[in-house]
Parts: C-alpha cells; sequence; structure tokens
C-alpha cells in the first residue's frame, strides 16, 4: 500500500508544467528550431497544479517561509485504490502524539520569538507552513514536493511558474525513513532539511543527501557509545530488537559493527514494524522470552517499542536489561511500563527553553477552534466535543459507546497530564528549537549586513534556498547556552545523557541522568557515570550477561563448535604454560628457568637440585666418606705402630702405606660430589677421583706383583726379585698413575667439566650438575681404572693358590672382584639415575669400592694384630700345613 501510495503521491503533488506553445516535437526539421527556442520563449509556459494541496496545520505568511513537517498522527488512512477514479486525499488516522505536537507548536514558538527579536532578523518577519505526516513516508513526500513547488495556489496565478513560494528551509522529519525520502526530493532544488529527530548515520552521505542537516547527533556516535557503554559494564551475550526501517537497521548495522569489535556477541537480532501483522510483533516476544541473554539492546522508535511492550506484558518474561537508543529511552510515556524499571540509554541532553511552557498553555477555546489539529487534541485531552450540542454519542470500531459531552468554556489546559504540557524533560524540543534558529542565523546571513555597530537586514532582498543552504553550512552560534554548528557531514557535536529508570519513593518509575557521553573528548574519556545506577528488579548489583562465565587466571578460553566467540570452555593450561589474565585465548610458556605454580596462573623460578650437605642423603654419604677416611687413617696407625711385625712385614710396609693413602684421598674425593657445583669444584672431582683411584690400583698391582715374584724368587737359581724390587715397585706405582695423570691433564685443557643448569631431565626443577665437557675424557678416566682392576685381577687370581698361610694374593683377588662388580654395575646405574642421584650413585660407587679394598685387604691383617697376636709371627706364616 505504501508504495502505490508512494508512486500516487509522487505523480499528484507535482506541480506539473503544461507546455502550450507551438513547440511541439515533430519530425520536421522546423521542429528541431522551434525546439531551440524553447530558453527564449518562457512566457509560453505554463503552470498548474495537478493535484489539491494540503492544508498546513500551523501556517502563517511571513517575509521568508519555513516549512516543518511533524509526525502529530501516528497513522494515515488505508484507502484501497481502484486505479480508475481519482484518489481522494490521503487523511490521517489514529490519537495525536501529544509528544510531536509539542514540537511542532515548539517551532511556532521559536518562529514568532524570532520575529520579536531585534538582534536576529531585525525587521523581517518569518512565517512557517507546519504540516502533518501522519508517520507515513507517502504523505511525507507529498508534502515535501508542496513546500518544494509553492505554498498556495495563488503563487500560481497568471500561468507564472516562479519557484518565489518555496520555502527556505524545511525544519523536520521526526523519523529517518521520512526524513530520507524527503532530502531525496528537496535536496537536488537546495533546499535545506534540517532534522531534530532523524538519527540515521546514512544521512551524514552527503553525495546522496546534499542538503540534509540535523541538530540531533548521528546514530554512528550514539551506536558507538552503546557498544562502549555494554563493554564497561562487562556484558558480552545480548539480544538484539530494531526497527525495520532506516532508523532501526542502520543503527542496530553501526551498533553491531562497534559491538564486534570490543568482543561482545549477539545471541539474536530481530526486526519488526508498527504495521506488521500482530502474529510478528508475538514471535519476537517469543524470542526475548526464550533467549538467555539477560542485556537486550532496543534500537527501536517509541511507537513501534510501545507495541513489543504491550505484548510482552501479556505474558511475564523473564526479566531483562533494556539498553535503550534515544529514541525511546526519553520518552516519558513509555515509563508506564514498570517491568522495564532499571532501563538505561543515552539520550539529548536536558534543556530549558524560556516561555516554552507558557507558550504551550496558552490555549483558549477560541484559539483551539482556529486549528483542527488542536481541536482534535483538545477533545481528546478533555474527553468533550467542541460543538452546540450538549451531548453526543461515540460509536468506536468496538461498537462501545462513549458518552461526550460538549466543552464548556471550563477546561483549563494546566490540569491535565500530558507530554504536551510536560516542559521537565526537553531534550528533543530542543532540537526543533535548534534548528529554527539555525535556519533564522543562516537567513539572517543572507540579507542582512553589518555596519557601523548595527545590523540592517532588508527584507526586499529575495533569496533562494540554496543561498541559506551555503550559509548554513558555516552557522555557528550559541542559543540559551546551546552551541548550534554542523561539521561537514551537517551533524552536530555528538553529546548524550546517560539515563536511567529508577523508582522512586512513591513507586513511579522516573528518569535520572546519571551520567555523560562526549564524543568530542579524547578517547578513552568520552564516557562518565556520576551516580549510582539501579538496575533491574531495582537491583543494585550489575546484572550478569554472558554466554559462558570468564576464565580464571590459568585456563584458556577454547571455543564452542557452532557458537559465536563468547561461548567457550575453560580448558587448564598445559604443563609448563600459564595464563595470568582473565579470559586469555592462549597460555604462554614460562622462561626456561621458571615453572608454573599449581594454579598455573604465575611462573615462579624453577627450585635448583644438587646433591647438598644439608640433605639427608647428603649426610649419610658425607659421612661413610669421612668415616672411611678415618678408617684407612687408624688402619696406618695401626700398620705404623707394628711396622715391625712379620705380618706388616711380610707384605711390602711401603706399598701398604701407600695403599692406605690413596684409600683415605679416595673417600674423601667423594665429599667434592656434594654441594652446590661450581667450576672448580667440576674439575676437581673427576680429575681427584681419576687420579687417586689409579694411585690405589697401581699399589694393589704393585703388592700383586711381589706376591708373585716372592714365590718365584723361591725356586732354585732365581733371582726375579733383583728387577722388581722396592726402586722398581715405586717406578711401577709412578708411571701408572703418571699416565692417569696425563690423561686427566689433556681432558682438563681440551674440554674440562663444568657446572651446568639441567632442564631437561626434569621440567618443574632445575639439576645443577657436572657436565663432563668431553666424554672421551672421562670415559678415558674410568676405562683406564677398570683395564688396571682387571689386569690386577688376573695376576690375583693366578696368585691365588701359592702356598702360605697368610696368602694376600687371595685378598686382593676378593677386593678386585668387589671393586669390578661395584664399577660394572655403576656403568649402567650411573646412566640411568635422573639428577643428583647420578651423582649419588658414583659416590657410592667410589665408596663400596674403597671399603671392599680396605676391608677385604687390611681388616684380615689388623684383625690378627689386634686380637690374634700369637698368629704374628714368622714360623707361623712360614707354615704351609696350616690353613
Amino acid at each position: 500500500m505504501e508504495i502505490s501510495a508512494f508512486f500516487i503521491g509522487l505523480i499528484l503533488s507535482l506541480g506539473l508544467c503544461e507546455l502550450n506553445s507551438a513547440l511541439a516535437v515533430n519530425t520536421s526539421g522546423d521542429g528541431l528550431k522551434q525546439r531551440a527556442g524553447v530558453s527564449t520563449e518562457a512566457s509560453s509556459v505554463k503552470c498548474k497544479l495537478q493535484s489539491t494541496t494540503r492544508l498546513p496545520a500551523f501556517s502563517m505568511d511571513g517575509d521568508y517561509v519555513i516549512g516543518g513537517v511533524f509526525a502529530i498522527h501516528q497513522y494515515e488512512q488505508t484507502v484501497t485504490h481502484n486505479y480508475t477514479t481519482m484518489p481522494e486525499q490521503q487523511r490521517c488516522t489514529g490519537s495525536i502524539d501529544a509528544r510531536e505536537l509539542r514540537f511542532s507548536r515548539a517551532m511556532v514558538f521559536a518562529i514568532e520569538e524570532i520575529n520579536n527579536s531585534t538582534e536576529l532578523l531585525s525587521g523581517i518577519k518569518l512565517g512557517y507552513q507546519v504540516h502533518d505526516s501522519c508517520s507515513a513516508v507517502p504523505l511525507a513526500m507529498h508534502v515535501a514536493f508542496q513546500l518544494a513547488n509553492g505554498l498556495d495556489p495563488v503563487f500560481y496565478t497568471g500561468n507564472n511558474c516562479s519557484q518565489s513560494g518555496m520555502v527556505m528551509a524545511i525544519v523536520g522529519e521526526s523519523g529517518s525513513t521520512r526524513s530520507i525520502s524527503m532530502s531525496r526530493i528537496v535536496g537536488p532544488f537546495n533546499i535545506p532539511l534540517v532534522s531534530h529527530f532523524a538519527t540515521c548515520a546514512c544521512l551524514s552521505n552527503k553525495q546522496q543527501y546534499p542538503s540534509f542537516f540535523r541538530t540531533i547527533p548521528s546514530d554512528q556516535f550514539q551506536a558507538d557509545a552503546l557498544a562502549k557503554l555494554v563493554k564497561h559494564f562487562g556484558w558480552t551475550w545480548i539480544g538484539a530488537v530494531r526497527s525495520d526501517s532506516d532508523y532501526g537497521n542502520n543503527g542496530m548495522a553501526s551498533f553491531l559493527d562497534a559491538a564486534q569489535k570490543e568482543g561482545i556477541c549477539v545471541e539474536y537480532s530481530v526486526s519488526f514494524h508498527r504495521t506488521h501483522p500482530q502474529s510478528k510483533i508475538q514471535r519476537v516476544a517469543d524470542i526475548i522470552r526464550r533467549s538467555t541473554a539477560m542485556v537486550i539492546v532496543a534500537f527501536v522508535a517509541s511507537t513501534e517499542l510501545r507495541i513489543l511492550l504491550e505484548e510482552l506484558s501479556r505474558e511475564p518474561s523473564p526479566p531483562r536489561q533494556w539498553i535503550g537508543s534515544e529514541s525511546w529511552v526519553t520518552n516519558p510515556d513509555m515509563l508506564r511500563f514498570s517491568f522495564c524499571a532499571g532501563a538505561i540509554g543515552f539520550g539529548i541532553l536536558q534543556s530549558v527553553i524560556p516561555g516554552l511552557r507558557e507558550y504551550l498553555l496558552d490555549l483558549s477555546p477560541s484559539k483551539v477552534a482556529a486549528s483542527p489539529v488542536l481541536t482534535e487534541f483538545w477533545e481528546d485531552a478533555f474527553n468533550c466535543r467542541l460543538g452546540k450540542s450538549e451531548k453526543v454519542v461515540l460509536i468506536f470500531n468496538t461498537g462501545a459507546a462513549v458518552d461526550e459531552y460538549v466543552c464548556d468554556g471550563t477546561e483549563d489546559i494546566q490540569t491535565i497530564k500530558s507530554q504536551y504540557t510536560d516542559t521537565s524533560q526537553l531534550r528533543i524540543t530542543n532540537m526543533v528549537y535548534k534548528a529554527v534558529y539555525a535556519i533564522a542565523h543562516a537567513i539572517h546571513n543572507a540579507v542582512c549586513q553589518d555596519t557601523n555597530s548595527t545590523t540592517q537586514c532588508d527584507k526586499n532582498i529575495r533569496i533562494e534556498s540554496k543561498h541559506v543552504l551555503t550559509q548554513l553550512k558555516k552557522v555557528n552560534f550559541s542559543q540559551n547556552g546551546y552551541d548550534v554548528s554542523f561539521d561537514a557531514n551537517g551533524d552536530p557535536v555528538a553529546t548524550y545523557e546517560l539515563v536511567n529508570w529508577q523508582k522512586s519513593n512513591s513507586g513511579s518509575i522516573e528518569m535520572v541522568t546519571v551520567g555523560y557521553y562526549d564524543a568530542s573528548l579524547p578517547v578513552g574519556q568520552e564516557f562518565r557515570i556520576n551516580k549510582n545506577l539501579t538496575w533491574v528488579e531495582g537491583g543494585t548489583q550489575v546484572p550478569v550477561s554472558v554466554c559462558s562465565n570468564s576464565c580464571r587466571p590459568g585456563t584458556r578460553k577454547v571455543l564452542q563448535k557452532g557458537k559465536p566467540i563468547c561461548c567457550y570452555d575453560c580448558i587448564l593450561c598445559p604443563e609448563g604454560e600459564i595464563s595470568n589474565v582473565t579470559d586469555s585465548p592462549d597460555c604462554f610458556p614460562c622462561l626456561k628457568e621458571f615453572w608454573p605454580n599449581a594454579e598455573r596462573d604465575t611462573c615462579f623460578p624453577k627450585p635448583v637440585e644438587f646433591l647438598s650437605f644439608d640433605e639427608v642423603l647428603g649426610i649419610i654419604l658425607a659421612a661413610f666418606s669421612v668415616g672411611g677416611a678415618c678408617l684407612a687413617i687408624i688402619t696406618a696407625a695401626v700398620f705404623f705402630h707394628h711396622k715391625t711385625s712379620p705380618i706388616v712385614r711380610a707384605n711390602n710396609s711401603e706399598l701398604s702405606f701407600l695403599l692406605l693413602f690413596s684409600l683415605t684421598l679416595c673417600f674423601l674425593c667423594s665429599l667434592t660430589f656434594i654441594g652446590a657445583p661450581s667450576d672448580w669444584s667440576c674439575k676437581l672431582r673427576h680429575t681427584a677421583f681419576g687420579i687417586t683411584f689409579v694411585l690405589c690400583i697401581s699399589c694393589v698391582l704393585g703388592k700383586t706383583i711381589v706376591v708373585l715374584m716372592a714365590f718365584k724368587a723361591t725356586l732354585p737359581g732365581s733371582n726375579v726379585m733383583k728387577w722388581f724390587g722396592p726402586p722398581q715397585q715405586r717406578m711401577t706405582v709412578v708411571s701408572f698413575t703418571f699416565i692417569q695423570v696425563l690423561i686427566c691433564t689433556i681432558w682438563l685443557v681440551v674440554s674440562p667439566p663444568f657446572p651446568m643448569k639441567n632442564l631437561t631431565v626434569y621440567k618443574e626443577r632445575i639439576i645443577l650438575e657436572c657436565a663432563l665437557g668431553s666424554a672421551i675424557g672421562f670415559w678415558a678416566v674410568l676405562g683406564y681404572i677398570g683395564l688396571l682392576a682387571a689386569f690386577c685381577l688376573v695376576l690375583a687370581v693366578l696368585a691365588r693358590k701359592l702356598p702360605d698361610n697368610f696368602n694376600e694374593a687371595k685378598l686382593i683377588t676378593f677386593s678386585m672382584l668387589i671393586f669390578c662388580a661395584v664399577w660394572i654395575t655403576f656403568i649402567p646405574a650411573y646412566v640411568s639415575s635422573p639428577g643428583k642421584f647420578t651423582v649419588a650413585v658414583e659416590i657410592f660407587a667410589i665408596l663400596a669400592s674403597s671399603f671392599g679394598l680396605i676391608l677385604c685387604i687390611f681388616a684380615p691383617k689388623c684383625f690378627i694384630i689386634l686380637f690374634k697376636p700369637e698368629k704374628n709371627t714368622k714360623k707361623h706364616l712360614m707354615n704351609k700345613n696350616q690353613s
């Protein structure tokens, strides 16, 4: 219906020109010449209106006329067109929107105030033509054509096509869709359209709407502000409701883009229009009832939101936190929906217009009767009829009869509560007021000149709307403390109040200003809250509206398949990684020397582990080491005290003392393996261990050779002992030991051991150990010890059956078996033991082999010396028959 009405209004409201001259187009050559003469024969052009003009709601003649278009009625009459007869003029239906009526009266008030001013347009009278668009696009376009063509058929008398009746500018419209349609019509004629309530961001496009201005900020600013508001309170899961119009669709699109940048997810986004069937409204209400989002952002015109809230009130829905656009959140008529208490949103700044309330209330029955619009408003407000009969009965469409009495003149407009009389929340009204003054300043700049500190205005100057358009881009003034100017897109500076619906002590809902938003301030400083807010159901705690609860530090977010990014699961960070912020998308690893705590939200330095003297294992090993050294020293003392005894002398006392000395060093060198590794201790422990053990094995090897040679020397004609006397024995020990010293020296020079932090054995702690430097050097040291031990074991085995009452070869054989068994077992244990236990295994091998040597070789001798002195005789030692 609206589409057909659009074309009808387009055709019928245009003042079509008829060319009645003889300049008809023909196929002859003269016809072409006649066309060329069209521009020079304007007098032959005749104009006439092709349809009836619409009567304005309010009008007044003036030197310069300003048009006004307001949605005073909410609906247009539904007409069925048969396309065979000329359709009747469309009419408005429904009740009067008292708020829009106040807007239109505020425009008249501003013009009359300017006419009475001596500073602005002095001596010039502004006129006005205020029309009702009935909230319909076709009627808004019809009015736009009418204002562009001329104000009255009188301008077309004499078949004159002059545009002298064209308005200088138009104030309106309240809706974005209707403003878009009007701007497309008046734009080509350079007629400025200054809107007080059209906020669609699309209207900032100067290529499409070159003559459009507005005194209310663009929805682009409001959308950004709403997204920041939602983010400020931590809401990441919201529902979105919008009007199915340019205002709602474009505004919500801007909001959703801004919300996406802020990380906000939308559970649903639905639209509806007041002309949609009731079933569509019910579906939208059901979606809201079933949703899980606590917060609803509504980019809806107040007339349409009223329909939705009425539907929601029929069947109570779960509590919802409403976030509103300026279209409805500052509309006092919406406060009757108590379940929306706690709603917040941005509204235009409150203002004060001196004298406006008195002007609005200055309505007498005689003044009302002169205006059909005021008459309708008056009759609806007082439930009476301005007529002669005492009583009339109205029959509504429902069939109900309502008695209405004739107005008797005692009605007082001040006694009624209406948005028309309510001037406590002048927000959009001030935008109308500023729009009128902006146009007046533009006309003033076009027709007035400042000379000698005085302003001279010439009302005889005929200006066109394009001159007003040029001057309107430059206006910059202050009216009643409010600055008025336009940027390159025709938009003002965006400033909003943050409005909160709060319950008063009386139980009624009031609009309370709790903060401000100023888009001109630096980033991050635009938004501020000055007062405490009241939330849904009167709560003081900010409601929670999230798809998933926040992931604590130590976890990361994993998106749920097929759902928005705000829906996720919280997964514990992997081993060795942390997250130290809430809702972290990823975990990051700690540095190599750090490890997470149990909560995995902080990295702590890894504990450093080494075999220390403070722990039990270190104390035990140190005790055995010191004990072994003391045992060797005591044994040496016993031998030294009985050095003249046969048992000491019979076993080469010099090698015995050297062996005890080397065993003492072997016990003590194990202490270098305990404690924090350092550069010197790493070099000392392995070299000292290698050299002392070679010295020890060399002595045992020397003693074994001495035993063999001693028994060989008893054979007739044998002089073996002169080739292996004490000098040769010393030389053997020194030679074998020198070779180990040479190996260790090469190792220390080429690639010595060094302290290092082992980070690979354990992830959660650091092993402080000595790196071998050169593994070849380490295994060369051990290999050389093993070679000597094996050679010694072979000789000891060969000498084990030699006759003697005390055969030392047997003891050496047994000690070397223990030595070899320990070190053969040591290799796999050393390789497989982790951390500090590697060092403990090495210490254990040193102590075990050392104790094996001292106990197997020296314990039996000490036992005889101390407890069996009767056996410590040469006779006993030489007796071959005794065991």
